[in-house]
C-alpha cells in the first residue's frame, strides 16, 4: 500500500485555464516552469513541487487525485476549495 507520495501541482482559480495548462503540458511543455508562471500556490516558486506527504495532509480531493493517480502522470484539473490544481504525480513509495 502507498504510505507517501511526491507530487507537485499547478493551483489556478478557473477551470479554463487548469485544462489550457493541462494541454500545454500533454503537448510538451515544462510543468515547472507553467508552475512558477501561473501557479498561485506559494509551492508555485518551486516548480510547484510539495515534496512527499502522507494521507491526511492534504484535502481531501487533492488527496484522493494524487494517491490514486499513476506515477509519472498528470491528473487534473481537480477543484477543491483552494482552486482548480493539475497534479504531477512524480514518485510513491
Amino acid at each position: 500500500m502507498v504510505k507517501q507520495v511526491h507530487a507537485a501541482h499547478i493551483l489556478v482559480k478557473s477551470e479554463d485555464l487548469a485544462k489550457e495548462l493541462r494541454e500545454k503540458v500533454n503537448k510538451g511543455e515544462n510543468f515547472s516552469d507553467l508552475a512558477k508562471k501561473f501557479s498561485q500556490c506559494p509551492s508555485g516558486k518551486k516548480g510547484g513541487d510539495l515534496g512527499f506527504f502522507s494521507r491526511q495532509k492534504m484535502v481531501k480531493e487533492f488527496e484522493k487525485a494524487a494517491f490514486e493517480g499513476k506515477e509519472g502522470t498528470v491528473v487534473g484539473p481537480i477543484k477543491t476549495q483552494f482552486g482548480w490544481h493539475l497534479i504531477k504525480i512524480i514518485e510513491k513509495k
